[in-house]
């Protein structure tokens, strides 16, 4: 292998590294969310243990939100961290077909459109979690009297 046949390599490594790059900042404000979701689950539980009666009516349908706005951003944060797996697994794949001389077209092509995918499902995921925490926003303001928008 030649310095020219390794850079070609390296220039084709670099889309899925960015993509790494970028996926890794995603994947962090959506720990930042989920943390924040725990937290305030635990705030409303020990708010339901201390009430009774239509206040708690309101807390239970706020944790019901908040459990599944968790599981929609494990949802989330998992297919995020495949879809990095599969551009780490892709850098290797197009390092090892130059290396061994193999066409890797396909392998590379799949990977590729896989890590898409995965990102897709992550961001719809994202998205989903977004709109249910102003669900419960407008719950919450429902409850305290205040206007909703």
């Amino acid at each position: 292998m030649q310095l020219s046949d390794l850079i070609s390599i390296l220039q084709a490594a670099v889309s899925p590294v960015v993509l790494i790059s970028g996926v890794g900042l995603l994947v962090l404000s959506m720990t930042n969310r989920l943390a924040r979701v725990v937290d305030r689950s635990r705030q409303l539980g020990a708010a339901r243990r201390g009430n009774s009666g239509g206040e708690r009516t309101t807390v239970d349908a706020q944790l019901s939100i908040l459990i599944r706005r968790a599981r929609l951003l494990r949802r989330a944060i998992r297919s995020s961290t495949w879809c990095v797996l599969m551009a780490a697994v892709l850098v290797i794949e197009l390092f090892l077909s130059a290396f061994l001389r193999f066409d890797g077209t396909l392998i590379s092509a799949l990977l590729f459109v896989s890590c898409l995918v995965f990102l897709i499902v992550a961001l719809v995921s994202f998205l989903q979690d977004i709109n249910l925490s102003l669900v419960a926003l407008d719950l919450e303001l429902q409850a305290s009297g205040g206007s909703v928008a």
